[in-house]
């Protein structure tokens, strides 16, 4: 099935991932056959998106397995509902996101990790960029914030900034 039990077959291909990259391979255009790769333009995702995850989950434990499938969870939805399953062809240059020193409101990385996500929901990741890496989420532990949740809320909030920015503020009233 296509859709109903999409996350069996991100499962193995993520399970996949974390094995071949735990066996050295660092290929990332090894990693899946055919079926795999036609399996990620699907869902709106790239070898080299699950490559990054499985990197970082070898090098520290996170992101997890639920982790990656929430994040892409909503990529996916994004991708197939807003984007009707197509790629725009854009891809985001790491240089022109905001420095990792900016702020808005306070709030250091708030902007660079808000056009990531923008990137990651549009699938215009720059094989250098990683939505969710290691500094994303110590900001996002700071604030208590999960990568899907953050993901979900810049979506819903596309193209107001404000809003995400005002989200955040609240969350680190929460805190």
């Amino acid at each position: 099935m296509k859709n109903y039990d999409y996350q069996r077959q991100l499962k193995a291909i993520w399970e996949k991932a974390v094995q071949v990259y735990a066996d050295g391979n660092r290929k990332t255009d090894t990693y899946f056959d055919e079926p795999e790769s036609a399996f990620l333009e699907s869902v709106g995702l790239t070898a080299q998106e699950v490559y990054d995850f499985a990197e970082d989950f070898n090098a520290g434990g996170e992101p997890d397995f639920t982790s990656f499938a929430m994040i892409q969870d909503v990529r996916r939805f994004f991708f197939l509902n807003k984007q009707n399953g197509l790629r725009t062809g854009n891809q985001v240059d790491p240089g022109s996101l905001p420095a990792s020193d900016s702020e808005v409101e306070g709030i250091p990385w708030l902007p660079r990790i808000i056009a990531k996500a923008k990137a990651k929901l549009r699938g215009e990741m720059h094989p250098d960029i990683m939505f969710a890496c290691g500094a994303d989420r110590k900001f996002l532990k700071e604030y208590d914030i999960h990568a899907a949740e953050f993901l979900r809320v810049v979506a819903d909030n596309e193209d107001n900034d404000l809003a995400v920015i005002e989200w955040v503020l609240s969350r680190r009233n929460d805190a």
